[in-house]
């Protein structure tokens, strides 16, 4: 019985939280963002913030963070008509100013204690095997974990032969590289803004204010094991502009 319950709430024992990012402008989805807040776009009558609540939930993952920024209000009245889905919701308040990701997750520190704990991008929708993320997290050794796959992008994380994360690189307009580990070849990959943090994290953020996960990592990456979770096979979708929301609702009914 005990062997059931483990398969299905993986993150049990681990602490069990996460954190939705979703504090964002949308400046790329607008007009829709002009008056609502990306996090309640519609993919086939869920919200993006729903559907995220309930994915987590596939994993027994039901205390969840959410950062609010831009109307804030909105998203605070839709988790409290919904009785945050089932989960129990913490909002993580940014009306005063946006902190980005990374910001965002040290302000959410407190919240985020215990244990283990995963992040998402309220805008990106996946089936991402949760448990086989973990699996892969805890067998690695990996302080930090950020899921990963062959699409293409015009921003990449580069990654060595051992998955281990060395840099990233942005080929457009011109090819721009911050390479933190050197490596005879890099592996590049495109980031599907989902990752498992161990809390040491919070130590070894050194960045104040306002600033992305991006930066963190690769900050982090010369001494701390931040490796690449390969799940190409799994649908994965940022849900970022108007034009990718019919996209979406052809994978995610």
């Amino acid at each position: 019985m005990k062997e059931q319950k483990d398969l299905s709430h993986p993150f049990r024992g681990t602490g069990g939280k996460a954190m939705i990012f979703a504090a964002g402008l949308g400046t790329r989805f607008k007009p829709w963002t002009d008056k609502h807040p990306k996090a309640l776009a519609v993919v086939n009558g869920k919200s993006l913030l729903q559907r995220n609540v309930e994915y987590l939930q596939q994993y027994g993952i039901t205390e969840v963070v959410v950062n609010v920024h831009h109307f804030a209000d909105q998203i605070t009245d839709a988790i409290e008509k919904a009785k945050g889905w089932g989960s129990n919701i913490i909002i993580s308040d940014e009306r005063d100013a946006v902190l980005e990701t990374g910001g965002g997750l040290l302000k959410a520190r407190e919240h985020l204690q215990g244990g283990t704990f995963l992040t998402i991008n309220v805008d990106i929708l996946t089936d991402t095997n949760l448990k086989a993320f973990l699996s892969f997290h805890q067998q690695q050794g990996a302080d930090i974990s950020l899921a990963v796959s062959d699409r293409p992008t015009s921003r990449y994380l580069l990654f060595n032969e051992y998955n281990r994360l060395c840099g990233w690189r942005n080929t457009a307009p011109q090819t721009i590289e911050r390479i933190a580990v050197q490596a005879d070849t890099y592996l590049q990959k495109a980031y599907s803004g989902l990752a498992i943090f161990n809390p040491v994290v919070f130590d070894a953020i050194t960045q104040r204010g306002k600033f992305s996960l991006i930066d963190v990592y690769l900050s982090m990456a010369p001494q701390y094991k931040i490796a690449g979770f390969d799940h190409t096979e799994n649908n994965v979708i940022d849900v970022g502009r108007p034009e990718s929301v019919a996209v979406a609702e052809s994978m995610f009914p």
